[in-house]
């Protein structure tokens, strides 16, 4: 499936087993539409990501950052301290594809990241239609 969205928070690298790692970020998915009656309405989901290629993607995955992700999707059930059953998005990611001004560029560091956000904050980008 492919998909492109939001990422909700910035991603956490985990290591499992002493030496795999793996990336975990969410990542919503706006939907807008008109009811009948013409009223816009919008909604949104959320799809759990897990991408075990190269952690040090993570650097890029950060709030708000629009990024496209091809990957196989499941809903995964589970039961809550209640005893409810819950059901969750996830992804399995294959690969990764960064738009914007988080997008990877040759000779890119990750230590001037935050210095390119400030650029695009200056610039007039704005987040105030983000749904997290």
């Amino acid at each position: 499936m492919l998909f492109t969205g939001r990422i909700t928070a910035n991603a956490d690298v985990r290591t499992i087993k002493g030496d795999k790692q793996v990336t975990n970020f969410t990542v919503a998915l706006n939907q807008r539409y008109k009811t009948k009656a013409g009223e816009k309405k919008e909604k949104t989901a959320y799809v759990n990501c897990s991408y075990w290629v190269n952690p040090g993607l993570a650097v890029y995955l950060t709030k708000g950052a629009i990024v496209e992700i091809s990957g196989w999707v499941e809903a995964q059930t589970w039961e809550n301290r209640e005893g409810k059953v819950q059901a969750d998005l996830v992804c399995s990611v294959d690969t990764v594809k960064l738009f914007g001004s988080t997008a990877v560029k040759p000779n890119d560091n990750p230590k001037d990241k935050k210095a390119d956000k400030n650029a695009v904050a200056a610039s007039g980008g704005d987040d105030d239609d983000l749904p997290f």
